[in-house]
């Protein structure tokens, strides 16, 4: 298959692509100069995971089917690839078996360490262990078809607490009272671990030096911390025995953002004001985007994740734009046509606002 037939971009759409480059580089280097960004996310056919999984073929033909309608509608999505195999790379490379439901992504089916003990026998994994000779199968084969104008993303990492919960299981919430110090053990060495893995699949990307692709945007770093599990303990916890390793982490490697999905407000204010953070994303309907606003740094970008219907982008529509201006809005839109009203509505109106 001809993959660049799916794409085929002209001169001037890969001179646009390097114009959003620089406005996503704007938004953490000049942020007093930039302007919002715009992910309008509209229905693509896609195949069923089942047969993603199956075939890198297939996985990049989609892939490039959903960076095609960006295209089309003409927002700020990026035009990065990403070889997809869920949140359980990590968890499989450590002994955990892989689960697939129905045309899903895979998960964690088990969890290895049924024993907190069992940490102090934890060996690294080896590069290909787990799904990670498959990924690079699938990446080799993304490098060899990559259509002129397409970047290739990081694939999934999650974050030091999410895959020690994956490991661990849900008997990591006990460890917090019955075995911290083992507890700690567990996310140093994760920790050590994701730093090796960041700087070994950075080679089978396209990231430019100092910036990685993430979510259809460009950031500053070179990768990201899913904090989605923290939800299940108390910011108390979070400050006592995981942030100091979220810190080092993006020490190691060189900054990145933070990806929320918990409903707790008062842990934002942590991960956001990390020194090395260079963005941070969250869901919408669980947080007030004025408040995320003014917890964040003006040099940090914030990515909110909404839809045309949401309280938030109501407002925004009636002329209510938060004074941060290096906000990305990842707006889910219910087809092309309305999707491309939107922009060219909120393109307008975030000009005069901030103009």
């Amino acid at each position: 298959m001809d993959f660049s037939k799916i794409t085929a971009f002209s001169d001037r759409e890969l001179e646009r692509f390097q114009a959003i480059y620089m406005k996503y580089k704007q938004m953490r280097l000049e942020p007093q100069k930039a302007m919002p960004m715009f992910v309008i996310n509209t229905p693509v056919e896609q195949h069923t995971w089942e047969e993603k999984l199956e075939s890198p073929a297939v996985m990049l033909e989609d892939d490039l089917r959903v960076i095609k309608a960006h295209s089309e509608i003409g927002d700020d999505r990026v035009p990065a690839a990403r070889v997809s195999f869920g949140t359980a790379q990590i968890a499989a490379a450590f002994g955990c078996d892989m689960y697939i439901p129905p045309n899903n992504l895979p998960c964690a089916k088990n969890h290895m360490l049924s024993d907190i003990e069992m940490v102090h026998s934890l060996k690294m994994p080896g590069k290909y262990d787990g799904w990670y000779g498959k990924l690079y199968e699938f990446s080799e084969f993304y490098f060899d078809n990559l259509p002129e104008g397409v970047e290739i993303q990081l694939p999934d990492i999650q974050g030091p607490f999410n895959n020690a919960h994956l490991i661990r299981g849900n008997d990591i919430i006990f460890d917090f009272y019955d075995n911290p110090d083992e507890l700690e053990v567990l996310l140093d060495f994760i920790t050590d671990y994701l730093v090796v893995l960041v700087k070994r699949l950075s080679q089978v990307t396209t990231n430019p030096e100092g910036w990685f692709f993430d979510w259809g945007s460009l950031w500053e770093g070179s990768g990201r911390i899913s904090n989605c599990t923290v939800h299940l303990i108390s910011p108390d916890m979070y400050r006592d025995f995981v942030l100091e390793r979220d810190i080092r982490f993006l020490e190691l490697i060189g900054k990145g953002r933070i990806h929320y999905c918990g409903s707790y407000p008062e842990v934002i204010e942590s991960f956001i004001n990390i020194p090395a953070v260079t963005g941070f994303d969250y869901d919408d309907s669980l947080h007030s985007l004025e408040k995320v606003c003014a917890l964040a740094p003006e040099n940090v970008p914030v990515f909110c994740w909404t839809d045309l219907q949401s309280s938030t982008m109501k407002e925004i529509r009636s002329g209510k734009w938060p004074e941060k201006r290096n906000v990305i809005y990842g707006i889910n839109a219910l087809s092309f046509e309305e999707g491309k009203a939107a922009l060219e509505e909120l393109r307008e109106a975030s000009s005069r606002f901030y103009g």
